[in-house]
């Protein structure tokens, strides 16, 4: 029979057992409690929210990926051209659509100036973003031209997403599940503003719409839809009512936007009113 020759671990420091499938509703926990506590240590009391894609790049890096590939097609031989062509024709589309990593910069600026000049303790409607790249990436580099601080909340993925450098780092955060940070999203959110994406992005806004559709969400939440060529031919709202499937008053629940500073007059007119909010109280 085997002597103990040693003190058994803690089961709080068993990280075999806090990783373990027996352990999951901790873990689920952890990633409430410790943002929990960051947010308040932080004194972060609201947020607006930019969704948008990852693939987006700035408008510089864009051109330097279509002048790269441009002087590698010149090329006499060249064995993998067609791919080469197809990446050429990638570039070329991620560089008419660089704008909007421009645009959410300059949104995320200005939202950042205004909220900094509120005469309140702490500063008011942090900029949230996914903490990645893209339209993450624009918003919280945005907000740091503005001397502000700014919020990551990022996801670990298989393919490695690495947070932004623009991020402030006491609000930089890594979850698990999905579903905790579309929660630490919505908690302290007044407001989002929905740039041009893809499945992520989609996945996020019906997600959030819904809430204020059915009024999970109690009070008045802005949401900007930015880019309404885009927005209107990904998703057609006015055939969704004309067949009964949404109601008229659902195409209200948000508001096209196509400048930082139609976003930002809209944004601004409806958050001053929300200053006095309770943080909590609101949401069912």
């Amino acid at each position: 029979m085997a002597e103990v020759t040693e003190r058994a671990k803690r089961a709080y420091e068993n990280l075999e057992f806090l990783n373990s499938m027996d352990a999951r509703t901790l873990r689920i926990l952890a990633e409430y409690m410790e943002p929990l506590q960051r947010f308040t240590r932080q004194k972060v009391k609201d947020t607006i929210v930019f969704f948008g894609s990852a693939r987006l790049k700035p408008e510089d890096e864009a051109a330097a990926d279509v002048r790269h590939l441009t002087h590698l097609l010149k090329r006499p031989k060249l064995a993998d051209r067609s791919e080469m062509e197809k990446e050429l024709a990638k570039a070329k589309k991620h560089l008419r659509n660089a704008r909007y990593y421009t645009e959410a910069m300059e949104l995320a600026r200005l939202l950042t100036e205004w909220s900094l000049s509120l005469h309140e303790k702490g500063q008011h409607f942090v900029i949230c973003s996914g903490g990645s790249g893209g339209i993450m990436e624009a918003a919280n580099r945005g907000a740091k031209l503005a001397g502000g601080r700014s919020i990551g909340l990022n996801i670990s993925l298989p393919s490695e997403q690495m947070p932004n450098p623009y991020i402030t780092q006491e609000l930089n955060f890594e979850f698990h599940y999905f579903f905790m940070r579309k929660f630490w999203f919505m908690n302290l959110a007044k407001a989002l503003v929905i740039f041009p994406g893809g499945y992520g992005t989609l996945d996020e806004f019906m997600e959030l719409v819904t809430l204020v559709q059915t009024k999970k969400i109690t009070y008045h939440l802005p949401i900007v839809m930015y880019g309404s060529e885009y927005w209107k031919r990904v998703i057609n709202f006015k055939h969704m009512e004309d067949h009964a499937m949404i109601s008229e008053e659902d195409l209200h629940l948000f508001r096209f936007c196509n400048t930082p500073e139609e976003a930002f007059e809209y944004l601004k007119k409806n958050l001053s009113k929300a200053v006095d909010q309770p943080r909590h109280g609101k949401k069912k």
